[in-house]
């Protein structure tokens, strides 16, 4: 067959039908199945026995190479069965960061009450996993991909396949599964300094939210610092009270793109971000995050925290590849 034909036929039998809404059943419609290596060498030692049956008369010789014919026939139905009906559906990925490994969940759901056994997941670019999923039962199967850049590593196209029971047939099938993972910015690494609070519109006023005099006591409110609890009071069965001190505003950090040295490139320059977000937020701190094109208010916590890391992750950006 001529190199430019193969390559054709090899890509229309491994082309992705296209992103489809999850879950997804493997028919018969999206199912393929030829010969593997080990099926292609069985096939000619069963093509020699039997002109040695021919040959010598040998009745044994024919009534043992039938038989394994017929078994390898046999086998084509259970690799096929193996996949058939399978139910495949993606779950969330955690964020990571850049040179991290980004973990895709599949759940893979078998609707019979027969075991599918030695399934295998590849996706180009990544180990390939293999399962055994339990009749009426789903199953979570964990890819890794390596990450090199920030952005969105989409999962891409996902090959099942599968060879069992007797690995004479390869049997397989092509999804592309709605599924992407957000990968962060790697941190720069070492001891880099927040930088210096500023303050804001409120400069010079009397908040009662400063830290120099205690003025009383509030009830407790969601997102509170425990640091400033009375403790003392819920020892004596008193309700959770917040102290309240008096004092002058307290600065606002932002953690600003025009900060960065101008010097650095912009994944340099975001690194140095995503090394100053990490560190304010395990601080404890309240900041804010400006770049170009997006400002995110002063919070704290670990749902700001992401949302400030995905705002890094996606500055400038779209989907990538592993």
């Amino acid at each position: 067959m001529p190199l430019a034909l193969r390559s054709r036929w090899s890509e229309w039998l491994s082309r992705p039908p296209g992103i489809a809404a999850s879950p997804v059943v493997l028919t018969q419609r999206r199912i393929y199945i030829l010969p593997s290596r080990a099926g292609l060498l069985f096939a000619t030692t069963l093509l020699v026995m039997l002109l040695g049956c021919v040959n010598y008369s040998l009745s044994l010789g024919y009534l043992l190479t039938f038989l394994l014919a017929g078994a390898g026939m046999v086998s084509i139905l259970h690799t096929f069965r193996n996949l058939a009906r399978m139910q495949l559906a993606s779950g969330r990925a955690q964020p990571v960061f850049a040179g991290q490994d980004a973990v895709f969940t599949v759940v893979l759901t078998n609707p019979t009450r027969l075991p599918r056994f030695s399934i295998g997941l590849q996706r180009v670019g990544a180990q390939t996993v293999y399962v055994d999923v339990p009749g009426h039962t789903p199953f979570a199967a964990e890819i890794r991909a390596p990450t090199r850049r920030r952005g969105r590593l989409a999962l891409d196209r996902l090959r099942v396949f599968t060879t069992f029971p007797l690995g004479l047939f390869y049997a397989w099938s092509n999804v592309e599964l709605e599924a992407d993972c957000v990968v962060y910015p790697k941190p720069e690494t070492g001891n880099v300094p927040l930088p210096e609070p500023t303050l804001g519109a409120r400069a010079g006023i009397d908040s009662g939210c400063g830290q120099d005099d205690f003025a009383g006591l509030r009830k407790y409110q969601a997102g509170d610092s425990l640091r400033h609890v009375a403790w003392k009071a819920v020892a004596r069965g008193q309700p959770i009270l917040t102290k309240q001190f008096s004092g002058l505003a307290e600065g606002e950090l932002w953690l600003e793109w025009d900060d960065t040295p101008t010097s650095f490139g912009v994944e340099a320059r975001l690194s140095r971000l995503s090394r100053w977000v990490l560190d304010a937020s395990q601080a404890g701190q309240v900041f804010g995050l400006r770049l170009p094109s997006t400002e995110l208010v002063p919070g704290s916590g670990a749902a700001h925290e992401e949302q400030c890391l995905t705002a890094l992750a996606l500055f400038q950006h779209g989907v990538v590849s592993a």
